[in-house]
């Protein structure tokens, strides 16, 4: 049974005039461990006797479940391609929610991480794949054509 279900049952039988206590018993006598305990059945009671008539939860102030949302991550990433050398900080501060929160977005949700002063992506797309693997396949035909040449135009050397 839902919470809500369980509420509706102790304010009909507050409504019938019976006690926290009965109320208790009949439900576990029913519902046997899933019963609700008796200092819960106790508080709704006297809730529904000070005139509650809701069976709902209250809304709730405070911080929402998570931070995490489709708008919030697409927010992030957004702000990202318009400019990668951002800070967390200064991403979270524009959007309004916690540092760590950015942190996870970009490394959990994103799959990018800071990369010489810049937020870049994890993965390569599937583009720079083929680029990569065009380049690769470009160079190892050379090699086959000429090997001392391309070595020599190839790797080079810092003598600093």
């Amino acid at each position: 049974m839902e919470k809500t279900e369980y509420r509706a049952v102790i304010k009909f039988f507050v409504l019938e005039g019976l006690s926290a206590t009965e109320i208790h018993t009949k439900m576990v006598k029913v519902l046997k461990e899933s019963a609700p305990s008796f200092p819960t059945v106790h508080r709704w009671v006297l809730e529904f006797k000070r005139g509650r008539t809701s069976v709902e939860d209250e809304p709730r102030s405070g911080r929402p479940k998570s931070a995490t949302t489709p708008e919030i991550i697409e927010q992030v990433y957004d702000i990202v391609c318009k400019d990668p050398s951002l800070t967390k900080r200064e991403i979270a501060d524009t959007i309004g929610i916690s540092d760590e929160r950015v942190l996870h977005i970009l490394h959990e949700e994103l799959h990018m991480k800071k990369l010489l002063g810049k937020l870049v992506p994890h993965s390569l797309t599937i583009q720079q794949k083929l680029n990569r693997k065009q380049i690769s396949q470009r160079n190892l035909e050379r090699f086959k054509q000429n090997k001392t040449d391309f070595v020599r135009r190839f790797i080079t050397m810092d003598e600093t």
